[in-house]
């Protein structure tokens, strides 16, 4: 089975939809905030260096050939521009390393590059052609400009990480002019508090939409179990009405529909009870009746008649009264359930052979479980000529039934289940039934919260497979 990374619950996608969703802000945040930050400091750097570029520019512009090689040969000769003294080591704990120690440098968002030669360009006018590089290694003579007084305390906070910048200026009669500045190859530095901050921002957000997410989905779990328990648990409990008003107005309308089924129910047992006893009673007359004929082949021929009628209302109120039994789940020995029906049937006569066994105890009603297991039983040796039992356990406890029969045409598998509904093979008085066994067992099958399905054997032979699933 493949994995998937998005969980499969609704408080977990909801869980996880609301963090990536903060996350994505908490990005998006931060990112405007380095953002507008670097413009700020970067704005002010270089507007500081193309000032002092364009000032120089214009100055040497001003001066003759001769001059103004003299004063390139001079300005070139100077040293590196002075940086602000490196700042004494501090002990550790120390309230003066905090500040040092209080950034993060995020990398460059904008083209430094770019608004270099921008700024200088809109200083110095069209009639200057600016071009801004890397350095070359080597190094050509260039003049030297002044570090401004941030760039300057910063350079000096992290000694060797600079680096160098190549302005080439041609003047409007084609001299070209070199200089150079120094600068951090980062974006600007953003507190290691706002990080801090953002970060127990998320987790108090996290832990707000855990406890929101919780408080949806908990009335909708308990809505789910409920509506699971429909059709099993004859008298389910009411569900309780909380939560956010849609989340009630589903509870209420559940509990209003259980209300209806259970009114219902209680009308059906009310009216089968009296149908019980409205059948039962001529029946009765006519048996007496019949025990006074003095014709025996008539006798026993009507005998058989009621005998099928009998058997027909009964087994016809045990599948209208379905789960209505009354009869409470418990935890119960499959195995000695099993051959306890595997004797009856062979004290019977009847071939019948069992393998495998269950582990452990299963919760069900036993007098439905058996009267399920019954009924396959019985079909098995009647239109099989013997039944042979496989106990399969695990989560789902499978119980396979095998017959050596001719088997079922694979359309009339679904069909066999129809109350009522035979076989055209098996419409005579000893094989027939009533047509309703195997209804019975599907709807015991499904009380417990399983299924009971129909299939041909390859090697001949029908199977009905038991599926009852441990937790319910």
């Amino acid at each position: 089975m493949r994995l998937s990374p998005w969980p499969q619950s609704l408080f977990g996608r909801l869980l996880a939809a609301s963090v990536a969703a903060v996350l994505l802000a908490q990005a998006a945040g931060l990112f405007l905030i380095a953002q507008e930050r670097e413009r700020f400091v970067l704005q002010g750097s270089v507007r500081e260096w193309a000032r002092r570029i364009a000032e120089t520019t214009l100055m040497l512009q001003a001066l003759d050939g001769a001059e103004r090689a003299a004063a390139l040969g001079r300005l070139s000769a100077l040293p590196e521009p002075l940086h602000l003294p490196h700042p004494p080591p501090v002990a550790h704990g120390h309230p003066g390393g905090a500040g040092q120690r209080g950034f993060v440098r995020l990398p460059l968002l904008s083209d430094f590059e770019r608004t270099l030669e921008d700024q200088v360009h809109s200083a110095l006018g069209p009639a200057y052609l600016v071009e801004v590089s890397d350095t070359p290694e080597p190094a050509r003579p260039a003049i030297a400009v002044p570090v401004p007084f941030f760039e300057a305390h910063e350079l000096a906070t992290h000694p060797g990480s600079a680096r160098h910048y190549d302005v080439s200026v041609r003047l409007p009669d084609g001299a070209p002019l070199l200089f150079r500045v120094e600068s951090l190859p980062e974006g600007a530095p953003l507190p290691r508090h706002l990080f801090a901050n953002l970060g127990l921002l998320l987790l108090i957000l996290v832990i707000v939409l855990y406890v929101a997410a919780r408080n949806i989905t908990r009335p909708l779990s308990e809505l789910a179990r409920a509506a699971h328990s429909v059709g099993r648990d004859a008298r389910p409990a009411q569900l309780q009405e909380r939560g956010a008003r849609e989340l009630r107005d589903a509870a209420r309308a559940f509990n209003t529909m259980q209300d209806r089924l259970r009114r219902y129910l209680d009308s059906r047992t009310r009216v089968l009870a009296a149908m019980s006893h409205d059948l039962k009673t001529p029946l009765t007359r006519l048996r007496l009746q019949v025990e006074t004929l003095d014709n025996p082949p008539l006798q026993e021929r009507i005998g058989r008649e009621l005998d099928e009628m009998e058997a027909m209302v009964r087994e016809a109120l045990a599948l209208f009264r379905g789960i209505e039994d009354g009869e409470p789940p418990a935890a119960l020995d499959l195995n000695t359930l099993l051959g306890k029906v595997c004797a009856e049937f062979t004290d019977m006569g009847r071939q019948v052979s069992l393998a495998g066994h269950a582990a452990q105890p299963l919760t069900a009603k036993p007098q439905a479980l058996k009267r399920c297991l019954t009924n396959l039983v019985a079909n098995a040796t009647t239109f099989g000529t013997r039944a042979d039992i496989l106990v399969e356990d695990g989560p789902v406890v499978a119980i396979r039934v095998r017959d050596r029969g001719p088997g079922i045409p694979a359309q009339e598998l679904e069909r066999v289940f129809e109350p009522f509904y035979r076989l055209e093979s098996s419409r005579n008085r000893d094989s027939g039934g009533t047509g309703l066994g195997l209804s019975i067992a599907r709807d015991i099958a499904q009380a417990h919260g399983g299924s009971l399905t129909l299939s041909n054997l390859p090697g001949g032979g029908l199977e009905a497979a038991l599926l009852l699933p441990r937790e319910r």
